[in-house]
């Protein structure tokens, strides 16, 4: 019998203080899925990087904010899933250096994710609301600058947010073989705020507006239709182009707050109310974000089903390739 609980414990050399193996939330089925999406992700967002870092017409400001983006993703179907997956379904065995640095890097690939998402929000609105001052305003070096300082934010954030979890490692390990992360009140509470309230209500906002003044302008382009002198009277409004960027970037948002949400409302529910299978599988729902991205630009972008098959055959290799026609 003392054999067998043995054979339990992660860490049999140490009976008294290791932890036992973890029952796993999902089925094998489950885990082997969540493992194919995790290199799913990874595979279609290294797509988007070279796609977009390679081609010299993608290079435009709204590109730029969607390479970033791509970046967070990837790192997402790299680190976070199998991460993730390795964490529910077995010892911790990586040491409790590994599982702070772990839950910084995990805060640091999620608010730049949710920082991209504002910028392209941010983006849109220029671009539909104000689009004869749009190429002054919404330039490619500040479009970079913004990138660079979302990203130094959310390092930043990141280890203000778990600096005690460096200074004092596995604290909050009750036993070896685990990774543990406990949250002080108040700092969960600013963390909702800062991670969850500001930026949706920001995306939210900023994309009503953006509908309104789509709508108005649709109404204006049907009146030029069936009255010619109307085109004399009405001062230009945004491109067909734009319209059709700010509709496919509309639906990258609606997919990232549809699993973004339910990540947040089950972490504001608390343990009272969820348990720990609930929570594994809306981080996952949260996560399978960063898969369907890429998928949205293939549905969308012709650019970037061109820029495939480019890669795929390997004509990206060919001297001058970078100068190629992708709009």
């Amino acid at each position: 019998m003392e054999v067998e609980d043995r054979a339990q414990l992660c860490f049999p050399q140490f009976p008294n203080t290791s932890c036992r193996k973890p029952l796993s939330p999902w089925p094998q089925t489950v885990t082997i899925m969540l493992y194919s999406i995790s290199l799913i992700t990874v595979a279609l967002n290294l797509l988007i990087i070279i796609s977009i870092s390679h081609f010299r017409q993608l290079h435009t400001p709204t590109n730029i904010l969607l390479l970033s983006l791509a970046v967070s993703d990837f790192l997402v179907g790299l680190v976070l899933m199998p991460v993730e997956v390795l964490q529910k379904t077995s010892c911790w065995f990586l040491g409790d250096f590994v599982c702070a640095m772990y839950t910084i890097f995990s805060g640091i690939i999620i608010s730049a994710s949710i920082g991209d998402m504002v910028l392209i929000s941010v983006d849109r609105y220029v671009a539909i609301c104000d689009p004869l001052h749009y190429t002054t305003r919404i330039t490619d070096n500040r479009v970079k600058l913004c990138v660079y300082l979302c990203w130094l934010c959310s390092v930043s954030y990141s280890f203000l947010f778990v600096k005690d979890e460096l200074t004092q490692l596995g604290r909050y390990n009750s036993c070896y073989g685990e990774c543990v992360l406990v949250v002080d009140f108040v700092v969960g509470a600013v963390d909702v705020v800062l991670s969850f309230i500001v930026p949706v209500t920001v995306i939210i906002a900023l994309y009503l507006r953006i509908f309104a003044v789509a709508v108005s302008q649709a109404r204006v382009m049907r009146s030029h239709i069936t009255a010619v002198t109307l085109q004399l009277s009405v001062t230009p409004k945004a491109k067909k182009s734009e319209l059709k960027a700010a509709r496919t970037l509309g639906v990258l948002i609606v997919v990232f707050l549809m699993c973004f949400c339910p990540f947040y409302s089950v972490s504001l529910a608390g343990d009272k109310w969820v348990n720990a299978s609930s929570v594994s599988y809306v981080l996952f729902v949260y996560y399978c974000n960063s898969c369907l991205n890429p998928v949205i630009y293939a549905l969308f972008y012709p650019w970037f089903r061109k820029s495939v098959k480019l890669i795929i055959t390997l004509q990206i290799l060919q001297p001058g390739s970078c100068e190629t026609n992708m709009l």
